[in-house]
């Protein structure tokens, strides 16, 4: 009783329908204030809490400016993840 089996042998991924295109260099390209908008809000971020520890804040030092200031420094962080 012969079986025939596929083990060990290659099959191109464009047949087994396995196989995505690779995405065009130009789709993939980040627009020019991408970068800048990256930067300003890692700077902002780490501003925000410079400034909180430093009392220069309306208010005084107070956690909401310290958790602003991180949540704006990760947003900053996922974009620069995410930059092509």
């Amino acid at each position: 009783m012969a079986t025939t089996s596929r083990v060990g042998r290659y099959t191109a991924p464009e047949q087994s329908g396995k196989y995505t295109p690779p995405i065009p260099k130009t789709v993939r390209k980040s627009p020019r204030w991408f970068g800048g908008l990256v930067l300003f809000l890692l700077v902002a971020g780490v501003l925000v809490i410079l400034l909180n520890y430093l009392t220069l804040l309306p208010g005084s030092v107070s956690a909401w400016y310290l958790v602003a200031g991180l949540v704006v420094v990760f947003v900053g962080f996922v974009m620069a993840t995410r930059y092509r």
